[in-house]
């Protein structure tokens, strides 16, 4: 039973790698992206399936009379808005809807690129000591 290894020898690092302050800052760091990244996600996902219901939406208030009072959701409440009152309305909520999913995409991709710089120093430093990915 003595000889069974979690790694092969090669595989090992017995080198003594010293974590210095700045690299334990680097790794702090990249661990504050990975879960600010994992959040911006989930957000992202829940905004592009709202926006989806609100492309339905859309699609079915097109296909209403003019003259027709409908229900539409603000916040936790529902009012009779006229049909065309309600498509601006909704047209306005896409719009809001369409800036936020830029502005967490933009956030995912800045999250991104700074961890792909953090991988690249902390792997040139640790090499196969130090595992970054998922």
């Amino acid at each position: 039973m003595n000889n069974m290894r979690m790694l092969a020898e090669e595989e090992e690092n017995d080198d003594g790698t010293e974590v210095t302050w700045e690299d334990q800052q680097r790794i702090n760091t990249f661990s504050k992206l990975n879960t600010r990244l994992k959040s911006i996600e989930e957000r992202l996902e829940e905004l592009k399936q709202e926006k989806e219901a609100l492309d339905d939406l859309s699609t079915e208030l097109e296909l209403t009379d003019e003259d027709e009072s409908v229900l539409y959701k603000i916040g936790e409440s529902f009012l009779h808005l006229p049909q065309p009152r309600a498509i601006k309305r909704l047209e306005k909520d896409q719009a809001a809807l369409s800036a936020q999913i830029l502005d967490l995409s933009a956030g995912a991709e800045q999250c991104e690129k700074e961890m792909k710089e953090l991988k690249v120093t902390l792997y040139a430093r640790f090499g196969r000591a130090i595992n970054l990915d998922e």
